[in-house]
């Protein structure tokens, strides 16, 4: 789970005092008095018969020694909750014989101490310490009651040193074993130097720590740097860190298209392996977005994460004048007033079963486009899904969303199953027939079995789906696909390889929504594959002596390879996908690789990696006396990576009969040893009228200050799709940033607050 939603925790100081000790009337230097388990230290002790009491003076120390059992037992494996961000409980394996110890639970020191046997209460005064553990109070003075485990505490500190927590207050109050009164007090969840000013802090003038785990602050302030910012009269705070029901911190914002808008998340800690989350949102302009965020984790191999937003959009009739603007900008089409996304994915392991659920319903063709900034939007929600499960969503403009649901089993004998749903979630305006098709279902068996004891090898596919459509044509299709392949050994210089293939596709026409097929209902087509391929590799080392590297090695390997497909009939059969219409082949297909490695030794360690290839290939159609352009484009791939954090990569394809380049690609990324980064991404296709170019960058600055830019264009019709630039500072505990948000027809600025420990970011924006 994510530990950002994890709020403060405020535990007790037990100080259960059990005291038995006799001490004679007098006055002594430099006493020590044992007990079972408590020992006194000071400079002076005295005791009183009537009342019975004891008062000690001058370098006080009193400690609690405790004898301990311990198991002998070493920690194992822990649950889930480590992969929660938590503080997980060890789960203990072995058996060693048990032991016994004595160790100090508890320490107070103080200049003054007085302790009342018969009402059980200790007064202390002059630097005040009780130390638990890692835990400490620190006071000018007190008094402590030890039978109701209370005491009130003047110019007090609480510091949590495994939490991170310190809790401080003019007067602090111990009511009970979890609640606390706090009079004139700050609280803050990261760790301090001595004397140093708090980076952040909320300040309350009554604050109350209650036993459920909330703090209720009135008139509270949020500060930087000791300085009031923020200024609320009545604020409740979760009061632990661990995952805990409440509200998250809000985010304002101010935008040209939504207006005003408040955003109020309500966290629900449903258990320790799963949550929810509401983001009730309103914009001026629109009305209120409500969403929910639902989340469970099982273990790494078995968890899920679903998501919804609704919109009753109030922006959502183009012939109301106040909207013409907004359509036109934006450059819209949506005249649904309901507007939503439901989005969500699962990875869930059964037995020896891998299953994968991929959900993505969106009400209309502008939500992704429109709504793209923001917790619940577009690009933080495809970054959030593809650190968590390793897939994101496609892109936000494509008209057809893919639904899925695919279970997956491999056996040790090289046979795969593949079982597949899929949906297609249709947001194209006025849909044309054909509607998209749906696999209900689709499976796929394919295996990989040598023949015998030859070099031979006998892969296979066997696949079965049943297209659906809500209109149009579709069917049931069995398709057969083995292969044979074996290595043919020309010489020991070259490498070379046959395959052939038979290939069998039956297919049992369905018609839905009116329309006709007028061909047989059950369709067949057989046909055959042939290719062969051989090539050579050559290897050569140079010694180099360039910096730290001391070895470049050298690959080069030209290659050719032949495919054949004789002509078959399949005017006949349904066009689905590419398995519907296999063309004719008769191509050579020749290409270069080169690769390029180096090896050295950096920082006195050896490393190797690859420093660059350039690929050429191209491809001779052998059926000249039907074509008069034989040859296919000249493909080009050039990787080049200098440095172990510098990656380019260039891909293009020359037209051989004067159209030039019809396709470029550049891929590039930087990282320093700082953290700087910088990607750039270029695309450019002629025949798909697709020329973009998406940057981004992120620079650490100077004391805490960094910076960050992106930007996504489209040169094809020279408008930006969106564009973000912000500002970031970032001390030990907090941050702040400023930001800025621009996609067509909105120009959005936020102010973002970032707190250690604390939970969701604390916004506003103008």
């Amino acid at each position: 789970m994510n530990p950002d939603k994890s709020p403060l925790v405020i535990s007790a100081l037990v100080l259960a005092l059990i005291s038995s000790v006799l001490l004679p009337s007098s006055i002594r230097a430099a006493d020590v008095i044992s007990a079972e388990e408590w020992q006194i230290t000071a400079d002076r002790i005295i005791r009183y018969a009537a009342p019975p009491c004891v008062i000690a003076e001058g370098n006080v120390i009193l400690e609690k020694v405790q004898t301990i059992t311990r198991q002998g037992k070493t920690p194992g494996k822990t649950d889930w909750s480590s992969l929660l961000g938590e503080s997980p409980p060890a789960t203990l394996t072995g058996s060693a014989l048990p032991r016994t110890e004595k160790a100090t639970v508890t320490t107070i020191r103080a200049d003054w101490l007085a302790y009342d046997m018969d009402l059980g209460t200790v007064k202390a005064r002059g630097d005040l310490l009780i130390r638990i553990g890692p835990d400490q109070l620190t006071a000018n003075q007190g008094v402590i009651n030890l039978k109701r485990e209370t005491g009130i505490f003047n110019n007090a500190t609480i510091i949590r040193q495994d939490k991170e927590l310190h809790l401080a207050g003019r007067v602090i109050e111990k009511t009970g074993a979890l609640t606390y009164h706090i009079e004139d007090g700050w609280i803050i969840t990261c760790r301090l130097k001595d004397g140093q000013t708090p980076p952040w802090s909320f300040a309350a003038v009554d604050a109350t720590i209650e036993d459920n785990g909330y703090a209720v602050l009135k008139h509270a302030t949020f500060r930087i740097k000791g300085v009031p910012v923020l200024y609320t009269p009545y604020m409740v705070l979760p009061a632990k860190r661990r995952r805990q029901t409440g509200f998250l911190f809000p985010r304002a914002s101010q935008s040209s298209r939504d207006g005003f808008g408040l955003e109020l998340p309500f966290f629900v800690n449903l258990s320790p392996s799963s949550d929810l989350t509401f983001y009730p949102y309103y914009m001026a302009e629109r009305g209120l977005m409500n969403g929910l965020e639902f989340r469970y984790v099982l273990n790494q191999e078995s968890k899920g994460e679903f998501m919804a937003n609704f919109l009753d959009d109030a922006r959502s009739d183009p012939n109301d004048p106040d909207n013409a603007e907004y359509y036109r900008d934006g450059n819209y089409t949506h005249t649904n007033e309901n507007r939503y996304w439901l989005r969500g994915k699962l990875d869930q392991d059964l037995a020896q079963w891998t299953t994968r659920l991929d959900l993505d319903l969106v009400s209309d063709r502008d939500y992704l486009t429109e709504f793209t900034s923001g917790i619940t939007g577009f690009n933080s929600t495809n970054d959030r899904f593809l650190e968590v499960f390793g897939r994101g969503f496609q892109n936000r403009s494509d008209d057809q969303r893919k639904n899925t649901f695919r279970v997956l089993r491999s056996w040790d004998n090289g046979i795969s199953f593949q079982g597949e749903l899929l949906g297609i979630n249709d947001v194209r305006e006025d849909t044309p027939a054909p509607t998209p098709l749906w696999k209900l279902p689709a499976f796929s068996l394919t295996g990989l079995t040598p023949v015998r004891d030859t070099s031979i090898n006998l892969t296979w596919n066997a696949d079965y789906v049943n297209y659906w459509r809500e209109e149009g044509v579709g069917a049931q299709r069995i398709d057969l696909f083995p292969r044979l392949s074996m290595p043919v050994p020309l010489n020991r210089y070259l490498e070379t390889t046959v395959e052939l293939g038979l290939r069998n596709t039956s297919y049992l026409i369905r018609e839905y929504g009116g329309i006709t097929w007028v061909r047989d209902d059950f369709q067949n087509r057989f046909l055959f594959e042939f290719s062969a391929g051989t090539g050579t590799t050559m290897v050569r080392d140079f010694p180099v002596r360039i910096g730290g590297i001391h070895t470049l090695s050298h690959t080069v390997r030209p290659y050719v390879s032949y495919g054949y497909i004789p002509d078959v009939d399949q005017e006949n059969l349904p066009q689905f996908d590419t398995v519907d219409s296999i063309g004719e082949k008769n191509l050579i297909t020749y290409g270069l690789d080169n690769y390029v490695r180096i090896a050295g030794t950096s920082d006195g360690r050896s490393y190797q990696r690859q420093y660059g290839y350039l690929k050429l290939s191209q491809g001779y159609d052998l059926r000249s006396s039907e074509s008069d352009t034989p040859l296919t484009p000249l493909g080009l791939k050039l990787g080049y990576r200098p440095l172990g954090d510098l990656n380019l990569l260039y891909k293009s394809d020359l037209d051989m009969y004067g159209d030039g380049f019809i396709m470029h690609g550049l891929e590039g990324s930087y990282r320093d040893s700082r953290g700087d980064t910088v990607a750039v991404d270029y695309r450019y296709k002629k025949l798909e009228n697709i020329n973009s170019i998406t940057f981004k960058t992120r620079l650490n600055l100077f004391n805490h200050v960094s910076a960050g830019y992106s930007i996504e264009r489209s040169l094809e019709d020279s408008k930006t799709v969106e564009e973000n630039a912000m500002l970031i500072y970032q001390p030990a505990c907090w941050s702040v940033e400023l930001a800025s948000n621009y996609t067509p027809g909105n120009q959005k600025f936020t102010l973002m607050f970032r707190l250690a420990n604390i939970g969701s970011p604390l916004g506003l924006g103008w």
